[in-house]
C-alpha cells in the first residue's frame, strides 16, 4: 500500500509538472484571435481586416512586444458563416485562450458572437461602421455609430451642397444593420419634413447579384421631377453587381447620387470606377487624408503586405485604433486580464489617421471625425464635406423614442449598457 500511495504520489507530481510546464509555455506569449472571414460573400471586405491585424502584431513585436511577451495571432475563418462566429469565438476564447479578439465586419456576425464573449468574459475589438442600439461589457465598437456616419451624410444630401435632395432611396441587405440603420433614417427623414410617400426602400439578401429591376425602380421613383438620392447599406460582393448595373442604366452621380456607408477603397478595388464618379461614400477616414499619421500608416502597410497597389480603408484604420488602445490599456493594467484592461480602456487615446485624436467614450464607442468623399476614376475618394473635429459616437439614437430615453455608461454610477436611470443610487 505504502508502494502504491509512493506511486500516486509521484504520478500526481509528475502530472502537476507537466501541466504546469504546458502553461508556462502557453503563457510565454499573448494571443490576439483574429475572427474575419476569409471565404464566402463577406471575403472581399474581411481579409483585408485579417492583414490588419497580422500588421499591427507584427510591428508590435518589433518593439519588443507586451509585458515583455511576444503577441501570438490566432487566425480562424468564419466563413461568412454566422452561426459558425460564435463556435469559432467560443474555441478561440475557451481552447486557445486568446486575451482579446479583434473580428467581425456585419451585425449579424457580431451578434452572433455577442453572447458567447459575454458568456466567457471575453473582449471583442469591433471595427466596422453599425446600426448602434447596442452597448455591451465585452465589445468595444471602434466602427461609426450612426450619428457618427448615416445621419450626417443624409444632412449632406438634403443641403445645398449635396444636391438638396426631396427623395431618398433606402437600398440595404438585408440583415439587421441595414434595416435598423434604416428605421433610424427614416424616422430622422420624417423629423426634416420628408414624407414616407418620399422614401422607397428595398433589401436584397448577401451576395445579391440580379440587380437590373431594382434599379430600374429606382430610376421609375426618381422621374417624378423631385431631386433623388440613395443611401446604400448594402454590404459585401452584392456591391459590384449593384454598381455595375447603375452605369449600365445609365445612372450619373449628378443625376441620382448614391451615398454608401460599407463601399470604401478596397471594394473600389475590384470595379471599372469610371462611371461611378462623383457617387458617394460616408465614412471616418479615407486613404487619400493628407496627414504625417496617414502617410506612415499606408508606408507600413505597403512594406508589410509587400503590394504597392493595395489601398489602405476605413475598417483598417478602427482596427489600427481598436489595436493601438488595447495595447495602451493592458500595458496601463500591467495584465492582460479582460476586467482590468477594461478599465483601462476609458479614456484611451490615439492619433487617428487624419490629423485628429480617437478618444475611447465610457459607453464603449469612440470620437470620430465624419467624412464624405467622392469616387473617383483612380478608385480614391476627394473628400467633399466633414465635421470640423471629433463626433462622440452614441450607443442610442436620438431618434428613436424607444431608445432617446436610455444612457450606456460602463463607470460609476451607471454601469450599464442600457439604463434609464444610474445603477447605484448615490446614499
Amino acid at each position: 500500500m505504502k508502494t502504491t500511495f509512493k506511486t500516486v504520489v509521484g504520478a500526481g507530481v509528475i502530472a502537476a509538472s507537466v501541466l504546469g510546464a504546458t502553461a508556462a509555455q502557453a503563457a510565454e506569449t499573448i494571443k490576439v484571435g483574429v475572427l474575419h472571414s476569409l471565404s464566402g460573400t463577406m471575403a472581399i471586405s474581411e481579409t483585408t481586416l485579417k492583414d490588419t491585424v497580422l500588421m499591427m502584431i507584427d510591428e508590435q513585436n518589433k518593439k519588443g512586444g507586451l509585458l515583455g511577451k511576444k503577441l501570438e495571432a490566432v487566425v480562424v475563418d468564419p466563413a461568412s458563416n454566422w452561426p459558425l462566429f460564435a463556435e469559432k469565438t467560443r474555441e478561440l476564447i475557451s481552447k486557445e485562450n486568446v486575451n482579446v479578439i479583434f473580428g467581425c465586419w456585419t451585425s449579424v456576425s457580431r451578434k452572433s458572437v455577442l453572447p458567447v464573449v459575454e458568456e466567457l468574459n471575453g473582449m471583442l475589438f469591433y471595427p466596422v461602421q453599425y446600426e448602434g442600439e447596442e452597448s455591451s461589457r465585452n465589445v468595444f465598437y471602434t466602427g461609426a455609430a450612426p450619428n457618427q456616419q448615416a445621419i450626417p451624410a443624409v444632412d449632406y444630401l438634403l443641403s445645398k451642397d449635396g444636391g438638396e435632395a426631396k427623395r431618398i432611396v433606402l437600398l440595404g441587405t438585408d440583415y439587421v444593420y441595414p434595416r435598423t440603420t434604416n428605421k433610424i433614417l427614416r424616422s430622422y427623414l420624417n423629423a426634416k419634413g420628408i414624407a414616407d410617400a418620399d422614401i422607397m426602400e428595398n433589401y436584397t439578401p448577401f451576395g445579391h447579384s440580379d440587380w437590373q429591376t431594382i434599379v430600374s425602380d429606382v430610376k421609375k421613383f426618381a422621374s417624378t421631377g423631385k431631386k433623388t438620392a440613395v443611401v446604400s447599406t448594402i454590404n459585401g460582393d452584392a456591391n459590384v453587381p449593384f454598381y455595375k448595373e447603375l452605369a449600365n442604366q445609365g445612372i450619373k452621380a449628378e443625376d441620382i447620387p448614391v451615398v454608401a456607408f460599407s463601399v470604401g477603397e478596397e471594394e473600389l478595388a475590384g470595379l471599372d470606377t469610371g462611371p461611378l464618379v462623383g457617387h458617394l461614400a460616408a465614412w471616418n477616414y479615407f486613404m487619400s487624408v493628407k496627414a504625417p499619421e496617414n502617410d506612415a500608416f499606408i508606408k507600413t502597410w505597403k512594406a508589410f503586405i509587400k503590394d504597392n497597389k493595395r489601398v489602405t480603408n476605413d475598417p483598417m484604420e478602427a482596427t489600427y485604433i481598436g489595436f493601438k488602445m488595447w495595447v495602451q490599456a493592458v500595458e496601463q493594467a500591467g495584465t492582460t486580464d479582460v476586467d482590468a484592461v477594461r478599465q483601462a480602456m476609458y479614456g484611451q487615446k490615439v492619433p487617428n489617421l487624419t490629423g485628429g485624436m480617437a478618444v475611447m467614450n465610457t459607453n464603449h464607442h469612440l470620437s470620430k471625425p465624419v467624412l464624405i468623399g467622392e469616387i473617383q476614376d483612380n478608385g480614391q475618394f476627394d473628400i467633399v464635406w466633414n465635421t470640423d473635429g471629433e463626433v462622440v459616437g452614441d450607443a442610442w439614437s436620438d431618434f428613436l423614442p424607444e431608445s432617446a430615453k436610455l444612457t450606456a455608461d460602463w463607470t460609476y454610477p451607471w454601469v450599464c449598457g442600457n439604463c434609464e436611470k444610474p445603477k447605484y443610487a448615490a446614499k
